[in-house]
Order: C-alpha cells, then sequence, then structure tokens
C-alpha cells in the first residue's frame, strides 16, 4: 500500500470547498428545474441532495469531509389538472417537479456561507504564516 501524505489545512480545507460547491451546484439544479412538469409521475424531477461523510486522515490525526454521491428525493411529484398543456396524460393531469424553492435557495445561501468561511480560514491560514516567516 503506497504511503500516504499527512492532510494539511490546505488540502483538508481544498476539499471542504469542494464539497460545498457539491452542495451548492445540487441546490441549484433543484431550483433550476422547479415547476419543471412530465406526463408521468415517474418521469417528474426529482430534487437531489449532496451526501457527505467524515474522513479521517491516519496519518496526521485530522478529520475532514468527502462527498460520496448525490441521492434523489422519493418526495411524489405533484399531479396537476391541466388538460390544456401538451404534456397532459389522457386525464389531463401534468406531474411537476416536487421542489421547494425557498428551500433551494436557503440551501444556495447556506452552502455559499460556508464556502466563503473557507476562503476566509484558507486567507488567515496564509496571513499568519507570511507573518511568521517575516519574523524568522
Amino acid at each position: 500500500m503506497p504511503e500516504q501524505t499527512p492532510m494539511t489545512l490546505f488540502s483538508m480545507t481544498t476539499r471542504a470547498m469542494s464539497a460545498q460547491m457539491v452542495r451548492m451546484n445540487a441546490a441549484t439544479s433543484n431550483l433550476a428545474n422547479a415547476g419543471s412538469v412530465s406526463s408521468t409521475e415517474a418521469g417528474a424531477y426529482r430534487p437531489i441532495r449532496a451526501v457527505f461523510a467524515v474522513e479521517l486522515d491516519r496519518a496526521s490525526g485530522l478529520a475532514g469531509v468527502t462527498t460520496t454521491g448525490l441521492v434523489r428525493s422519493e418526495t411524489a411529484a405533484t399531479k396537476r389538472y391541466d388538460p390544456g398543456h401538451p404534456l397532459a396524460d389522457t386525464d389531463g393531469n401534468v406531474f411537476e417537479a416536487p421542489v421547494d424553492e425557498t428551500a433551494e435557495m436557503v440551501e444556495i445561501m447556506e452552502s455559499a456561507r460556508q464556502y466563503q468561511n473557507l476562503v476566509q480560514a484558507l486567507q488567515t491560514a496564509k496571513q499568519l504564516m507570511l507573518e511568521t516567516l517575516r519574523s524568522q
């Protein structure tokens, strides 16, 4: 088994930033599909969420985060009677994506804020390292 290099603050923060981007992209995809309709319930868009896992780095003892994938919601599509819609089934129904636009906006804002916090942590670490080098 190849020797693993210890996780640093920079690599740990980079992984966390990547995880927040996956989270934000999933929410923006959901928001982009809000209001989309299908002729069948099975064909309707279902919201997605990123799944995260804690990853322990044995070399450094630090715990980080990793994205393990995306999961699709099991929430049922909203059935709406709209006989004039081109995708309406034989009963005149269309099935709308069950996306809560407000919840998706909150998800985007939270992930953007976490990303911003991580950038600030990197900037602080960089500044401290530069000050340490200057004082030598």
